[in-house]
Order: structure tokens, then sequence, then C-alpha cells
């Protein structure tokens, strides 16, 4: 026997020898298994069209507009606000701008943003200017996002306008208090000119002063910050100080300044930016109506809003200016206003404050009948120390009238 495996290996290394390659097979069937699992979860991952878990979910809490497509532009998943752009769960994704951004985003697998102009549910006529961002989350879905900065743009659009439209007034009336003054200097001898020129001046530094303050009062009704001074405001008291406070102007115009409607109505809010607000309306009035003519003021209030109507008969205004009468610097007769020494922020200053009291303004107009516009604002009810002054003014006028004639009170009659 030892003859006959001599030079051979003994049956021990033989059985380890097997043993080895029999592990051997097996690992490398074990790496073979595991091996095509990860090739057909990559695989299924690839052609997979099923939303990943918690993305609808995530889609359902967001206020702007997303949505889940694949290769073919299909849209799997979609956010509520995405209805507004007409992207719907189930249909294609038709923005052409919008189908190319996803593609190469899913061509080049990093993200993407760009700006577009686009169109709500198809509605040409309805451009919106949107951040579109592109994400791939996985090699056949992208995540869009669209997000409506419309509104941003138009703001800043506002403020450029406001800087460029508040700088040009304002040089105005600089420049020609600059060459008066040059104008004064060469006529110093001459003192009727001097006169002359230095009311022209006066003139025109009211006129810088006006427009100053109303830039301010607009400033301040535009901050973010609410009115410091609420309180119940009698409208009584607001009409009648914005009549008393514009009463030579409209005399000076030969206009009638006529109040009625109801009384004893009150609002909460600040007395001040609500006379300034009726104020402007009036003088709006006074300016645009004939010598002659009438500008009514009036009241009516139901159980929860409260109505101011400043009526006048004057030239009116044509539909093409309606839509912007209440725009900063808007002047739908710009020669008139540079006469009478208009500043383009009345109504502007009557919108924003009228709606910082939580309420509206409406324009009713025809070209030569003349306009009116209401403000409306929440009504409340009178405070308790009006109802307690009103009865002690009863009382007082019962006594009175008891002592003048006793025999009415005995009677159940009172004056």
């Amino acid at each position: 026997m030892n003859a006959l495996y001599a030079g051979d290996m003994t049956l021990p290394q033989i059985a380890l020898f097997a043993l080895a390659v029999g592990m051997l097979i097996g690992v490398g069937m074990s790496l073979l298994v595991v091996w095509a699992y990860r090739t057909r979860a990559r695989f299924a991952g690839e052609t997979s069209t099923v939303v990943p878990d918690g993305v609808a979910d995530v889609l359902g809490s967001m206020d702007d507009a997303a949505c889940v497509v694949d290769a073919s532009g299909l849209v799997l998943a979609a956010s509520k606000a995405a209805a507004r752009f007409g992207i719907e769960v189930g249909a294609a994704l038709e923005n052409p701008e919008l189908r190319q951004l996803v593609r190469g985003v899913r061509s080049t697998g990093a993200s993407a943003t760009e700006s577009l102009r686009i169109t709500r549910g198809g509605l040409s006529l309805d451009p919106r200017l949107v951040s579109a961002r592109a994400s791939a989350i996985s090699p056949r879905m992208s995540l869009l996002i669209i997000r409506d900065v419309t509104e941003q743009e138009r703001l800043d659009q506002m403020r450029r306008d406001f800087v460029a439209n508040t700088s040009h007034e304002l040089k105005t009336p600089v420049g020609a208090v600059t060459l008066l003054a040059e104008a004064i200097e060469s006529a110093a001898d001459d003192p009727a000119q001097v006169r002359i020129f230095a009311a022209r001046i006066s003139a025109e530094a009211s006129r810088l002063g006006q427009l100053t303050g109303r830039i301010m009062s607009l400033s301040r009704l535009q901050a973010d910050d609410a009115i410091s001074d609420v309180r119940p405001v009698s409208i009584d008291e607001v009409i009648a100080a914005s009549i008393e406070a514009h009463v030579v102007q409209a005399d000076s115009a030969g206009v009638e300044l006529a109040r009625g409607g109801d009384r004893g109505v009150w609002v909460r809010g600040d007395s001040q930016i609500l006379i300034e607000a009726i104020g402007n309306l009036i003088a709006n009035a006074i300016v645009y109506s004939p010598n002659g003519s009438r500008v009514g003021i009036g009241v009516r209030a139901d159980d929860d809003v409260v109505e101011i109507a400043v009526s006048d008969q004057g030239i009116g205004i044509a539909e093409g200016d309606r839509e912007r009468i209440f725009e900063r610097f808007y002047r739908a007769d710009e020669a008139r206003s540079r006469r009478t020494g208009g500043t383009g922020l009345g109504l502007s200053i009557v919108k924003h404050a009228t709606q910082r009291h939580g309420g509206e303004v409406r324009l009713w107009s025809r070209p030569g009948r003349g306009s009116t516009f209401t403000v409306r604002l929440p009504r409340i009810d009178a405070p308790a120390s009006v109802d307690k002054d009103k009865k002690s003014k009863k009382k007082k006028r019962e006594r009175k009238a008891a002592k003048s004639d006793p025999a009415r009170v005995r009677n159940g009659e009172s004056a």
C-alpha cells in the first residue's frame, strides 16, 4: 500500500483539497446570486415607473406646483397646485420648455433651474413668470417644481417705477425753485418782479411739500406693520372733518358740497388715515367738477358694511383709464393734474388706506356724466360710552321738558 501511494497525496490532503474547492465554488455561486439580484434590482429600478414611497405625500403638502414625470413625459404624481398650470396625473406634460428642462436633467443627471414664462391651464392670455427646477430621482423619473414668481416680479417692477417716478416728480418743483431763485437774483432791482417770483417759489415749495407728504403717507400705508392707532371711529366725524378741510377749495371752484345718508355709523381703524382718504376723494371730485355743480358725500350702512360714496358731476373717467386709476403717479388727465398741482398719489392713498382697514374701494364712472368712488368698510357697533352719552342726553331732555311742562310728562309725553 505504501508503495502504491508513494509520491501521491494522502487521503487527508485529498479531503482538504476537496473541501477548499467546494468552498470556492460555494462562494462563487453566492457572489453570482448576489450579483444577479443586484442586477435585477437595478434593472427594475431603471425601468420602473412606480413613484417612490413618501414622494406622493411630500407633493400633497407642497404649496408650489410640482410633479413627477417619467421618461416619456407622462405625469405620475402631482401636487394640488400643479392643476393651475394644466398638469394632471395620467396626462402628458404639455409645455415644451418644461419637457426640454426635464429631458436635459435626465440626460446629465444634474439638477437644473430655469426662469420661464408659461401659461396657466392652457390660457394663452395669462402668461406667468415661473422658476422651474428639475431633478432626477431615478433613471426614468424626474421631479419638477414650478414656483410662480409673477407677483414678485410685479412688486419689483413697482418698486423700480416708484423710485423712477418719485425722482421725476421731485425734479420738477426743485428745478422750478432753482430757476425762480436765479430769476429773483437777476431782478433784484425790480420789487414787483421779485414779489411775483417769490409767490411762484412759494407755490412750488407748497407743491413739493404736498408731494413729499403724500409719498410718506403712501409709504406708511404700504409698510408691513399694522395700523398702530386702532380704535372705534365715527364716520360722522370723518365726513365732517373731510368736508371742512375742503370747503375753501370748493368755494373757490364754485362747487357745492352736500352731505347725506345714514348717521351714527362706526368702524374700527385710524381716524386720521380715513379722513385723509375721504378728503382725497373730495378734493379730486372738486378738481374735476365744473363750476356750479355739486359734489355729494353719502353714507349707507347695513349690518356688516359701511359704504361712503363721493359723487361728482364732472368729466368722468374713460374706460381705458379705470383699471389704472389707482396706480401711483397715474393721471387720467395729465394736463389738468399739472395745472392744478395734482401729484397722482391721492387715489393710490385711498386704495391702500381702505385695504388697511379691511375694506375695498369701487369706481363707477361715465364720460361726461361724472364719477362715484365708493369706500366699503367693515361696520362695528357704537361704543358703550356713546350709548351711555345718548341715554344721558335723552334724560336731560326729558328733565328739561318736565320742568317746562309737567302736565305733558304726567300724561306720558316727552319733548
